[in-house]
Parts: C-alpha cells; sequence; structure tokens
C-alpha cells in the first residue's frame, strides 16, 4: 500500500530508473512535480498549485529534463508556470519515471537527471475480441477546498486498443495556521484520445491531448495564470523489426497559448499605470528515432532527435492600446542530436556506456514598442537590435554506470560529463524583468547574450540491497560545474544607478538587478530509500535527502537549495483494510547564498494519517488528515506572496497547508 518507490523492473533495469506511483498516504496534489518530489533527492520549489518545478540533488529549472508520456517539449509561460508536469494532472498519472541520478544519453540532454509522468491508457488484451477497460478516480480535500476527477475509458483487444481520457480540478485558496493563502486557487481540465495498432510484435501509436488552465493564482509571481491553452499531439512504432532488433520512432507537436496578468485574480488588482497582461506562445516539434541492436540487457542502440522551438512573448498594459512591448521576439532554437549506448557485461560487472553530441542554433527576433513605451526600453531594445543574435554551439554528453549483482546486494558507480545550453530566456532576456524560469524571487534579471555552456562533471557510488525484509539504496554523489548560469550584479556599481538596465530596474522597484552569468559551482551530498517489514504485514519505508550546494569562484553557497529532510511512513497492511502514518520533516537551512540576499529557513515535522479499505479488487476507498498537529511551516523552496490582500505578509514564503481531511474513490475495471 504504501508508499512510494514501486519497483516494477528487474534489478538491473533499477539500477538506473525510479518508478514512483501516485501515493495512496496522502492527498493527490493537483500538481504531479510534488508526487516526484518524494523521490530520494527530490524537493518541491512552489511557485503555486500548478507551477510546481522539481529540484532534484539540488538542480532545478531546465537543468531537468521534464516530459510527459514521453515527449519533451519548451513551457510557454516566460517565468515556467507551466513547467513539464504542469501538464500531467495527478489523478491521471500512471507511474512518474525518475532517472537516478544520471540520466542516460538515450534520453536526451540533461545535466540534472529527467523526469517523466507516463498518464493512464488503455492495454492491450489477450484474446481476440474486444474487452472494455474502465478507470476512475475522484478526491475531495478540505483544505483548499478543492475536487478532482479523472478516468479513462477504453476498448482493446490483442492488436487494436483505443482510449478517451479526461480530468477536472478546482480548488479556492487554501487555508494554513495562521489564515488563509489568498490567491492560490486553482481549475483545471484535460481531455484526449490515444489509439494503437500491434503490427506482430511492434506497435503503431497516436495520442492527442488537450490541456485548458482557467483562471489559477500564482502568489510568488508578479502576474497570475488567465490561461494556457495547449494541444499535444505524437505518434510513432515501437517494437521489433527483427529478430533482436528493437525500432522506437517517434513525432510529435506542442503548441501553448498563454495570458498572464495583474487583473482577473490577483487581489488587490494592479492601478491602471501598472496593470499589465502578458501573452506567450511556444510552439515545440520534435522527431526521434533509435535501433536497438540486442536483447533489453545486452544491446548496442544508436539514436537521433531534433527539438525545434519558437517562443514569443509580449507584455501589454490591457488599458493602454499603445503600450506593448516584445519581452522575446520569436526567440527560437533548433536542436539536432546523435548518441550511441551500449549496454554489457565483462564477467560479473554489468555496464552502460554513452555518449552523445548535440547541435543547437539560436536566434532572436527585432523587439517591436508601443508608442506609450517610454526611452529607456526604447534604447536597449534598440542595442539588443543591433549585437549579433544569432547563436550556434556544440555540447557533448557521456555517462558510463557499472554495477555488480552480487545476491542481495548490488554496487554501483556512475561517471559521468554532462552540459546544458543557455535557454532562451537566459539568452535573450533584453528587458530587465522578474523572469527568471520560475526562481520567484522578486529579483528583476536580464539576459546575456556571451553566456558559455554548462559542464558539470558527475560521479555516484552507491549499492542496492534488497531482500524479502530489508531494502535500502543510498547514494553519495559530487557534481563539479563549470560556467554555471546564475543571476549575478549586474555591474561592479552594485546599487549605484548608472546604466539604463538599473534605472528601468529602479523604477520596478529593483535598485540591484541581476545578470544571468557564468560562474563555477559544486554540488554533493547523499540520499537514499528503504523499507523495513520487522513483521508480517507492518512495513516501514521512507526516504532522505542531504545536499549542499557551493560557489568555486567565490566564498558563497549556492542559491536555494533545500535544507535535509527525511519522510517515513508506517502502515499496517491488511486483506481490505490499511492504515498508518506518515512524517515530513526538514532542517534549518542556515547555509545560504549572501550573494543572493537569500533568507534562512526554519525547519519542520508534520505528521498525517491515512486508512484505506478495498470494497473489492476494483474498487477502494481511501482517506486521510494532513498535517495533524496544525503545524506552521515555510518550506524552504517556496515562492515568496506577492498578493497583498492576503493573510500572508507580502514578501514572505508561502506556508504549508493547515490541518485538513481528505478522501478518494477509485475504481479500476
Amino acid at each position: 500500500m504504501t508508499d512510494t518507490i514501486v519497483v516494477t523492473a528487474t534489478r538491473s533495469e533499477t539500477i538506473s530508473r525510479d518508478e514512483i506511483a501516485p501515493p495512496e498516504q496522502i492527498a493527490l496534489p493537483a500538481d504531479a512535480v510534488s508526487i516526484a518530489a518524494r523521490a530520494p533527492g527530490g524537493a518541491l520549489v512552489g511557485n503555486g498549485a500548478l507551477s510546481g518545478q522539481l529540484s532534484y540533488r539540488g538542480l532545478a529549472g531546465q537543468r531537468v529534463l521534464g516530459r510527459v508520456n514521453g515527449q519533451r517539449f519548451a513551457t510557454g509561460g516566460p517565468n515556467a508556470m507551466d513547467p513539464p508536469l504542469h501538464y500531467a494532472p495527478s489523478i491521471l498519472v500512471e507511474r512518474i519515471d525518475i532517472a537516478r541520478g544520471v540520466a542516460p544519453v538515450s534520453q536526451g540532454p540533461s545535466l540534472a537527471g529527467a523526469v517523466n509522468a507516463q498518464l493512464v491508457e488503455t492495454d492491450f488484451s489477450d484474446g481476440s475480441g474486444f474487452s472494455p477497460q474502465l478507470r476512475f478516480t475522484s478526491q475531495y480535500r478540505s483544505v483548499d477546498n478543492s475536487y478532482a476527477l479523472g478516468g479513462m475509458a477504453g476498448l482493446a483487444n490483442e492488436s487494436v486498443r483505443f482510449g478517451l481520457i479526461a480530468s477536472r480540478e478546482e480548488g479556492d485558496d487554501y487555508d494554513f495556521p495562521g489564515g488563509t493563502a489568498v490567491g492560490t486557487s486553482f481549475e483545471r481540465n484535460l481531455y484526449g484520445a490515444h489509439a494503437g495498432f500491434r503490427t506482430g510484435p511492434g506497435e503503431l501509436f497516436v495520442e492527442y491531448r488537450r490541456s485548458e488552465t482557467d483562471p489559477t493564482g500564482n502568489p510568488p509571481f508578479a502576474l497570475d495564470i488567465v490561461y494556457f491553452d495547449t494541444d499535444f499531439i505524437q505518434g510513432g512504432f515501437r517494437g521489433e523489426i527483427a529478430p533482436d532488433i528493437y525500432l522506437d520512432g517517434r513525432v510529435g507537436h506542442v503548441a501553448v497559448r498563454h495570458l498572464m496578468d495583474n487583473q482577473t485574480s490577483r487581489q488587490p488588482a494592479a492601478p491602471p499605470m501598472r496593470a499589465r497582461a502578458t501573452f506567450a506562445d511556444a510552439d515545440t516539434t520534435t522527431a526521434e528515432a533509435s535501433v536497438r541492436f540486442g536483447t533489453s540487457t545486452v544491446y548496442l542502440q544508436i539514436g537521433a532527435d531534433a527539438e525545434l522551438t519558437d517562443k514569443y512573448v509580449r507584455i501589454t498594459n490591457p488599458l493602454n492600446k499603445a503600450f506593448f512591448i516584445d519581452a522575446q521576439p520569436n526567440v527560437q532554437s533548433e536542436r539536432f542530436g546523435a548518441f550511441a549506448q551500449w549496454r554489457g557485461a565483462l564477467r560479473a560487472v554489468q555496464f552502460e556506456l554513452g555518449g552523445r553530441l548535440d547541435h543547437t542554433s539560436q536566434s532572436a527576433g527585432d523587439p517591436q514598442l508601443g508608442t506609450a513605451v517610454p526611452m529607456g526600453p526604447r534604447g536597449i531594445a534598440a542595442a539588443f537590435s543591433a549585437a549579433d543574435r544569432d547563436r550556434s554551439e556544440t555540447v557533448a554528453d557521456a555517462a558510463l554506470r557499472v554495477w555488480m549483482p552480487l545476491g542481495d546486494i548490488t554496487p554501483r558507480v556512475t561517471l559521468a560529463r554532462k552540459e546544458r545550453l543557455p535557454s532562451l530566456l537566459e539568452r535573450f532576456g533584453w528587458l530587465p524583468t522578474e523572469a527568471s524560469f520560475g526562481l520567484a524571487d522578486g529579483n528583476i534579471y536580464v539576459g546575456n547574450l556571451e553566456l558559455a555552456p554548462e559542464t558539470a562533471w558527475i560521479s555516484e557510488v552507491g549499492f542496492d540491497l534488497e531482500n524479502d525484509v530489508f531494502s535500502l539504496r543510498p547514494t553519495l554523489f559530487y557534481r563539479r560545474v563549470d560556467n554555471f548560469i546564475q543571476g549575478v550584479p549586474f555591474d561592479a556599481t552594485v546599487g549605484v544607478v548608472d546604466s539604463p538596465v538599473e534605472m528601468i530596474a529602479a523604477m520596478n522597484g529593483d535598485t540591484t538587478p541581476l545578470r544571468f552569468s557564468n560562474v563555477d559551482a559544486e554540488l554533493y551530498g547523499a540520499d537514499l530509500d528503504f523499507s523495513v517489514r520487522p513483521i508480517e504485514r507492518f512495513e516501514i519505508s521512507g526516504t532522505a535527502s542531504y545536499v549542499r550546494g557551493k560557489r568555486r569562484d567565490i566564498d558563497d553557497d549556492l542559491y536555494r537549495i533545500a535544507p535535509a529532510n527525511l519522510r517515513i511512513s508506517a502502515a499496517w497492511l491488511g486483506d481490505r483494510f490499511s492504515f498508518g502514518g506518515e512524517l515530513v520533516a526538514a532542517g534549518d537551512q542556515n547555509q545560504v547564498s549572501l550573494s543572493n540576499d537569500e533568507e534562512r529557513s526554519d525547519g519542520y515535522a508534520v505528521v498525517g494519517l491515512f486508512g484505506r479499505y478495498a470494497a473489492s479488487d476494483g474498487l477502494a476507498i481511501e482517506a486521510g488528515l494532513e498535517n495533524l498537529f496544525d503545524t506552521e511551516y515555510q518550506p524552504h523552496l517556496a515562492g515568496r506572496s506577492r498578493v497583498g490582500a492576503s493573510d500572508v505578509p507580502v514578501d514572505e514564503r508561502l506556508p504549508g497547508a493547515g490541518v485538513g481531511g481528505w478522501v478518494r474513490v477509485t475504481a479500476r475495471f
């Protein structure tokens, strides 16, 4: 019943991957990243009910590759209000796969691992006759008066499958021990269809989804979501084309259309002169193909992939048609990559060795500005238009994973070199704004055309111990990152407003803007997950994580690193009825970035209770209490509230939810 790391693969496959099923001991969060953050090394960057990001071993944002149903895509929001798992409602998630530590090169470029949310879908059946498949989940949560409904209906036989999925979620502002966190309500719909046709040992597949996020509060940001209307389509083939030759190919497109403002949901709404409505589009076209020669455990795999991204962001004043600024004017990225990956064995030692090359071209158009825009932004826009806005770079990744099965214990070692190109925002963000890909720290940032790629040198060592009673999987890791990209003071005269960028920033309340720049960093730490059954039907399980991030170029700590944390649950697992409790705790975080004026945070411990009754093999009722003792706490990575009419003071970290009950019904036939 409990937890978390559900191992459904063989021992050798779990060396490189964690599979996390939606947990039964908590109310399913609307944001699926909260599920992924339960993995060892994971932490939640809380930016709103539907905008959280995964921090994995101290790295977040675009350093963590995010996908849904294996499809990668660019977010639409310039401040990452729609990170990848925004499009994976928890109520529809079948499982979340996380590459342990280092993602295999076959998954694409990734500096800090990879996460993929797999939504429910119809499976092939065994017979020739069509049989129905139904899955349904509904949940109510009292702390935010929210509900979620979702499910799948399909028909399938041994060669054809077809299914429909849909979900609806809506919630009010959530309560915490000090009142109500105003501006945290949310609303989202998703619906789609998928189909597959089995041809011998292979399958042709196609899927389409439509995600519609309606007005949703984002207290850490200057603007709230008005809508995200996003279409996903992909199709391809996967399966054997000859004995021990496996082909996997797919093409896809994602179109994001987005509007955010400070008028629809923000309380109080901004005055007319500061009224803003920002429109953003993002289109991503992907294609990938690989051929694997050999079995699933001994093979050579070669492949290639492409990712074409086109983004556009325009800031407007909805009360003044003459005010508009193209903050990201037709910024584009074209990436073409190729890889080779070899998995084999040298006597008792098994290994996975891979390398990949990626060539990326990035460019930006000329920003257009309305007649009501003052001269400051006009001057910066003119300088940006006069600059060379075309960049082309090639990066290389390599990864070696070695392990040795020795009965119940498997020692393992990983060595890797990974690179990440600057994002389009980091490179081409010419206008000083708070867009920071979700840092949501109130600072004003500006891009840097001369950024170099990040290069990470990674080492990990650990072991997997597993028997009928006990399992333990600890890992020690070290990452040395050259040219790490983060915000640093715009110039050497900090606080002296002597440049157009600083003048514009000062007009918006920040006299110390930051420029995305290259620094040197290192991250190291340890994490683990464990489970033990001291007696039959009683299980204790959990995770623990610690990471330290430091600057190597100056004496300072890295910005927004999660504190040491622990999660432990204990449950009695009956045939029909199960129950238990869970403790989630985090330590103080005193190792903070002084150069970024980061504030320390206090530790906390939160307790929850849960129970489950299986009325039949396909029907279950789950319920629980969260934050049993109504503990008031502020997670270190939570964003800071910008809402003036909230019980959360402005610039304070968003608190965790207070005491509340939840109930969930799941059915599967």
